[in-house]
């Protein structure tokens, strides 16, 4: 378990640096709503931005029914429905943090 002593964000880059996971997971272990922690990786997108020695790294989500791969979505929450195949069983995107040096 983290520091309490961090703010929510700060344990959010905590989380996510060296460790790819999904809304869902950082929700169950800050202990928030998912719709929250994907309202705080903006900010922290941000926030990275203007930091040159960590990279925020995003794994697009992927239909399983067609295989088609969201590369080019710039929203952070998960689609609802597949443009090729119509499919609603999405994959959630992935989060990251790879630090550069």
């Amino acid at each position: 378990m983290l520091p309490p002593d961090r703010t929510l964000r700060q344990r959010l880059v905590e989380l996510l640096t060296g460790a790819t996971l999904s809304s869902r997971q950082l929700a169950t272990m800050l202990g928030i709503a998912e719709r929250q922690v994907e309202e705080h990786l903006a900010h922290v997108v941000k926030t990275l931005a203007r930091d040159r020695s960590r990279r925020f790294v995003l794994q697009p989500s992927v239909c399983p029914d067609c295989g088609f791969v969201f590369r080019n979505r710039i929203k952070l929450t998960k689609p609802s429905r597949c443009p090729k195949c119509r499919g609603e069983g999405i994959s959630a995107p992935r989060y990251g943090i790879d630090v550069l040096f």
